[in-house]
Order: C-alpha cells, then sequence, then structure tokens
C-alpha cells in the first residue's frame, strides 16, 4: 500500500508539502492542477508541479480531476477535439512519472452535499452532510449557490465557476438522456482514451458517483458493484480501473464494500482507492465521520484487510475529513482530520500484516 494525500497545490492549498511530509507512512499525493475541463495540460506545467512535489520528498504517481467535459458525456460533435486534449494530457502526464489518473463520468455534478460543515452533536466537530429531503427546497440553482457561499472561497473540486456558469443550459441538454445513453458515450470516450493509457503505462481509475444515487433526475452509472461490471466491460482492459471510494459507494447500504474491494480486487480493476467512513442517519440521509470504525457505520478494518489481501500494492489515500481543533480550510480537506485518518489507516495496515 502506498500511503498518498490529495493535495491542491502550493497557490490555493494552505497545506504546506512540509506538514505532508511530517504524516508518519506517508509516500506521496494524489495532485492536480486546477485547470478547466477540456483543455490539454501544459507539459512545463505538470514538470513543475512533480519537481515541487519531489523536492519535498513526495512522490506524484496519482493524478486526480483530469475533468472530463461535458461534452464528452453528452455525445456531442465537439467531443472529438476535447478528447483528444485528453491524450495529449495522458501522454504529458505518463512522461512526467504519473501512473494512474482518477476521474469521473459524472453529470453536471461531481459530488453533491446539503451542507459542508454540519456540526457533530457528539464532539462539536463539523463535516459534509447530505439529506435529499434538503434538495427538494432548493433545486440545483440553490444548491450551487449555497455550496459556492459555504465553501470558504475556496474552489471545490467538480464546482469549478466555469463548469456551473451555464448550468440552466447544461441540464436542460441532458433531459431525456437515460442510463443507457450515457453509457454509449463512455464506452465512445474509453474506445478512444484506453489505447493512449495502454502505450504509456497510465491507468484510468474512474470514481463513482457521489452519493451514490441519481440526482436532479440525471442519469448516473457508477455507483454499484453493477455498474462498475459493467463499465469495465465496455472497454476491456487493465488500464480501465475504477477509483473505489468507500465513502461514496458506502453513501448506500446496499453496496457491501469489502466484497467490491475483493471483487474487483481479484480481477486487477482498482487502481486507486479513497478510503473513508459514513454514518447513516436515515434514508438518502448521511453525514461524513472520522475514520475509526466505532465513529460510523462502515467497518474499517473488514475494508483495509480486503484491500491487504487482493490490492496490497494499490494507492490508498484518507479522505474526507473532518474540521476539527478550529482548524480553517477547505471544507472535507484540512489537514488534522485526514492525518488522523492516515495514521489510523496505517496502524490497521500494520495490525493486518503481523497477525498474519
Amino acid at each position: 500500500m502506498k500511503m498518498t494525500f490529495r493535495w491542491y497545490g502550493s497557490a490555493s492549498d494552505p497545506i504546506p508539502l512540509k506538514y505532508i511530509k511530517q504524516i508518519p507512512g506517508m509516500t506521496g499525493l494524489m495532485g492536480l492542477l486546477d485547470r478547466p475541463a477540456g483543455v490539454a495540460w501544459a507539459e512545463e506545467d505538470i514538470a513543475a508541479l512533480v519537481k515541487e512535489v519531489n523536492d519535498a520528498g513526495l512522490e506524484l504517481e496519482v493524478i486526480e480531476s483530469v475533468n472530463v467535459h461535458e461534452d464528452i458525456k453528452l455525445g456531442l460533435p465537439t467531443r472529438d477535439e476535447y478528447i483528444e486534449n485528453y491524450n495529449v494530457t495522458i501522454r504529458r502526464l505518463a512522461k512526467h512519472g504519473v501512473k494512474v489518473i482518477v476521474y469521473n463520468f459524472m453529470p453536471v455534478f461531481d459530488w453533491l452535499r446539503t451542507d459542508l460543515a454540519r456540526v457533530i452533536p457528539e464532539d462539536g466537530s463539523n463535516s459534509l452532510y447530505f439529506d435529499e429531503k434538503d434538495l427538494g427546497e432548493m433545486g440545483p440553482l440553490e444548491i450551487v449557490r449555497r455550496t459556492a457561499e459555504d465553501s470558504k472561497g475556496f474552489t471545490l473540486p467538480g464546482w469549478e465557476p466555469e463548469r456551473l456558469a451555464l448550468l440552466e443550459t447544461t441540464l436542460k441538454q441532458y433531459e431525456g438522456m437515460t442510463q443507457d445513453d450515457l453509457r454509449a458515450n463512455f464506452k465512445y470516450f474509453l474506445d478512444a482514451v484506453i489505447p493512449v493509457c495502454e502505450e504509456t503505462g497510465v491507468r484510468m481509475a474512474c470514481h463513482p458517483d457521489d452519493p451514490a444515487w441519481p440526482i436532479f433526475g440525471l442519469p448516473r452509472i457508477c455507483h454499484s458493484q453493477a455498474d462498475y461490471d459493467k463499465m469495465v466491460k465496455l472497454h476491456d482492459s487493465p488500464a480501465n480501473t475504477l477509483c473505489l471510494c468507500t465513502g461514496s459507494l458506502g453513501s448506500d447500504p446496499n453496496n457491501d464494500i469489502p466484497s467490491i474491494i475483493r471483487h474487483f480486487g481479484e480481477m486487477d480493476r482498482i487502481g486507486a482507492m479513497h478510503v473513508r467512513n459514513i454514518k447513516f442517519l436515515g434514508y438518502h440521509h448521511f453525514r461524513e465521520a472520522a475514520h475509526l470504525s466505532c465513529t460510523g457505520d462502515l467497518d474499517m478494518y473488514a475494508i483495509m484487510k480486503a484491500i491487504h489481501d487482493v490490492v496490497p500494492d494499490t494507492y490508498v489515500r484518507p479522505d474526507h475529513g473532518r474540521m476539527i481543533w478550529d482548524e480553517q480550510g477547505r471544507p472535507g480537506y484540512g489537514l488534522y482530520d485526514r492525518a488522523l485518518g492516515a495514521a489510523y489507516l496505517n496502524g490497521l495496515w500494520e495490525a493486518i500484516e503481523r497477525g498474519e
């Protein structure tokens, strides 16, 4: 297992690399460049990012959020231009040592919460929170406005202003689209990029829908084991993998996360892992919890045991953390609770290895 940390770059992340390096067992980052969907990432920008990370004593073998342009998901004639730019980016990232690209194929919203800082009564910390009943009161435009207001001035992944400026128009474009339609557009994308990945040694790792069900009537096709079984068959290749996020899939209690890890790990179709915990509060109603098993409803020991047994060499990062100790930062991406999460996951890993 390679323990990693998500980092947004020195220009927009208040957490310095030297702090991340000080987390015990931390080997590298799942990093990104803040670039609009559809553009080819400049090689000099990639090289500068990799050098900065390496100079801090960390690896950068996983890149997150090489966003898929909405025209690709919609299947518009302009998609070929954006796919070509995506392939250019894959080749440039591979040239500088990147081995995994994490992305998603969610229409419009990459993830959705109804509160970015819901106070947890038991300890006074706060975390990301979702209650589907609140969506009926707000609607898509209101949820976008509220999310922007609550983001503490930070750009949130999947909520970049340029992607949401034409929200009403984009939502109309999806009217009448079925899951099968979206899956056909997904296959078109995979058929174009996976051969480039095979050529360059890069693995694409598709992140699940978050939360794990359709939102605002939009089709969503990556939130269950059955969905991912269909995805890996769209283009059957070791380069076509998933980023198995325990919290996103785990938001649906019908998903057996350790079983899903074993299923796709044995197929060699897990490119990376995001590991976090969820506390269920009702139907389509949850908040994000500390990583410790007893603070939520996911069995973190069973999750780490499954990773150890079937994908022991994968990239793992502690995912969304609470805001604790009066830290102010990007919601879900503070330093302290994610550092605690990494230490806890590493502790589970050591216990599993010593118990064998």
